[in-house]
């Protein structure tokens, strides 16, 4: 008898886990590894407490996290809103469902050289990551100065495209003059002494850019229930780190870093790239205008804002959670 209602305990904890296991389904997740996007690989950490569970694949740049959308292999994405905005452009069946920091860029120069404006860079080899929000903002401010700008001599800068990972040491090796970078390598290259600020890009008309969380068509109608509870997920990360900076900072530090940022790096990088939930489709036409007048991602057709940015699951996360 006992054995036939210990059969009968296995069979219904066997039933329970795998309900449970049904109930956590697999949200795939692209990100990349900046200290402004470390919100966004907090949420597979308490993914679970949402019953989901996020498989997060890392890439270079947002323009690579568009062509893992466009390969059918993630179903929302964090990127900058150029990477988004191209995609869109290009096909990318997306739309921008929330902001997840703000800023998280400077315009950084060789300390050697003393450079303290932007018409100091005339005759200068400028390095940027090509097609990243960077070089939207650094093309921006020339224009708003009057230069020209091109990876060919021959005009008032010279355009050096490195990535990410590989500008600051182009620096410090005296390979480039100056550097339109993001968080946390332009902080370090300030705190270590090889760089010397030269402003934060923000009186274009783009203001502080906003980054954007942008989820697959395919996702936000046909897995409702799934990306509700991704989006209380996002609401309840940034939240954390917005309520909890020591949090944030030893999980940016240990956990997506490794140690190899310091808590002056992190402090730096944060104070100019803010976690936050917010965006609007005015910020997203705004820098689509930019980008399609400076020629960046070369928009045949730049996407209407008003079609493709959709924040109704975000102030339905914000209610629930009692975010305002």
């Amino acid at each position: 008898m006992s054995n036939h209602w210990t059969g009968r305990a296995v069979a219904a904890a066997a039933l329970l886990a795998a309900g449970a296991a049904a109930a956590q389904e697999v949200v795939r997740l692209g990100n990349l590894k900046f200290a402004h996007f470390g919100a966004i690989s907090y949420i597979k950490e308490i993914a679970p407490q949402c019953g989901i569970k996020v498989d997060e694949h890392i890439f270079a740049k947002g323009l690579d996290v568009m062509q893992g959308i466009l390969a059918g292999e993630l179903d929302v994405g964090a990127t900058a809103s150029e990477a988004a905005i191209s995609g869109r452009a290009g096909g990318a069946p997306i739309y921008v469902v929330a902001g997840f920091a703000k800023g998280g860029a400077r315009l950084v120069g060789r300390s050697d050289l003393k450079l303290s404006k932007v018409k100091d860079l005339k005759g200068r080899r400028v390095g940027v990551t090509r097609g990243g929000i960077q070089e939207v903002l650094l093309l921006a401010e020339l224009a708003r100065h009057g230069m020209t700008a091109s990876e060919l001599p021959g005009k008032d800068v010279r355009l050096v495209f490195l990535a990410y990972a590989d500008l600051n040491q182009a620096l410090m090796g005296k390979n480039i003059d100056a550097m339109m970078q993001s968080e946390p390598q332009s902080s370090q290259a300030l705190n270590k002494g090889y760089g010397s600020e030269l402003l934060k890009p923000y009186d274009t008309p783009i203001g502080e850019p906003v980054r954007t969380l942008v989820m697959t068509e395919k996702f936000y109608r046909e897995r409702r229930p799934a990306a509700e509870k991704f989006m209380r997920c996002f609401v309840a990360a940034t939240k954390t780190f917005l309520e909890q900076p020591g949090v944030a900072e030893k999980y940016v530090r240990e956990v997506i870093f490794k140690g190899q940022i310091s808590k002056d790096d992190f402090d730096d990088a944060i104070s100019n790239s803010p976690y936050t939930y917010d965006i609007t489709p005015e910020h997203i036409q705004t820098t689509t205008d930019v980008m399609h007048q400076t020629g960046v991602g070369r928009m045949a057709r730049p996407p209407r804002a008003q079609d493709w940015v959709k924040t109704d699951l975000l102030e339905q996360a914000k209610k629930s959670l009692h975010v305002k």
